[in-house]
């Protein structure tokens, strides 16, 4: 894998201030932009903020932020990269102009990557001249607390981009999975929204409300999930003990192929969760800000044991 290598991070928010960190902190160069002057003059500082939550003294940072260039524009924040993050909003027209202009001006040995959730690489990458050094980098939110990284190969993706990728990442401290086909959700986020479609379920149909779905999963199984991975619980208890539930249950989970009616009417309603006071369940601001203390502090917990 190359070592000091001149990686570029295009979009300065949430995400990309994220990965931009996680990457110098592991001694990578980093050039970072954003079309948003305000983005781009106050990541400086986030990036700061989110490196002392992480435990960074203030002497490893101001090192960090010397590996951190913020650019004006794509055109020099990938003149000279060997990998190229693009972390811009979820929409399919802004991050195909953003692969257009990238692809213009970083050289040919350049490896491209876009970071989403859900969006198929397929279709972000297929108007490039050059598709076999395109992929999928799906890092979870946030990037620099969060090990994993999805890397998510298109028809077109040439196996050694891949393995140039997941060696980057893997000397970045993060845990990367190759996803060999590029689906919908990836292997997260449709593992994560099976779980939610039969929660969501579970409380339209009058089963229980939705603080019981949360507390079942918290006081349960989500206790062991961090440790011991469903397949692996699967053959723990035996496949044929498996097999024997899903004969019994399978057939009365929730099937729908469409999002549930319930969770539409919620939207409609304006009921959006914690940013409106109400989803689900109702949330004063300071309930609100209590669960986020909580998963910050839980995921600041775990990083430092995985740094131990």
């Amino acid at each position: 894998m190359r070592k000091n290598c001149q990686t570029a991070v295009i979009g300065a928010g949430l995400m990309g201030h994220g990965i931009a960190l996680t990457l110098a902190r592991a001694g990578q160069y980093v050039c970072l932009t954003d079309p948003n002057e305000d983005a781009r003059e106050s990541v400086s500082r986030r990036i700061s903020e989110s490196l002392r939550v992480l435990g960074e003294p203030d002497d490893c940072i101001a090192k960090i932020l010397k590996k951190i260039e913020v650019s004006n524009s794509i055109a020099a924040a990938v003149r000279d990269a060997e990998f190229v993050f693009e972390a811009a909003p979820e929409k399919l027209a802004l991050k195909q102009r953003a692969f257009a202009e990238i692809e213009e001006h970083a050289p040919e040995t350049c490896i491209l990557a876009s970071n989403t959730s859900v969006m198929p690489i397929t279709r972000i990458m297929s108007g490039l001249r050059l598709k076999t050094r395109a992929l999928g980098t799906h890092w979870w939110n946030p990037p620099h607390m969060i090990p994993l990284v999805e890397v998510v190969c298109t028809e077109w993706t040439d196996d050694e981009a891949a393995k140039e990728m997941i060696a980057l990442l893997d000397d970045a401290g993060k845990t990367p999975v190759r996803v060999q086909k590029d689906v919908p959700g990836f292997i997260g986020n449709r593992l994560q929204h099976a779980l939610w479609r039969e929660a969501v379920s579970l409380v339209e149909n009058g089963i229980c409300d939705a603080e019981a779905v949360d507390t079942v999963i918290k006081s349960s199984f989500g206790r062991r999930l961090a440790i011991l991975g469903p397949l692996e619980n699967a053959d723990l208890v035996g496949t044929d003990l498996t097999l024997d539930i899903h004969e019994n249950v399978l057939c009365d989970l929730e099937s729908r192929r469409a999002p549930s009616p319930y969770l539409a009417k919620l939207v409609a309603q304006g009921r959006l969760g914690m940013k409106s006071g109400q989803g689900f369940r109702n949330w004063t601001e300071d309930e609100a800000e209590a669960v986020r203390q909580r998963v910050a502090r839980h995921l600041k917990r775990l990083e430092g044991i995985l740094l131990d």
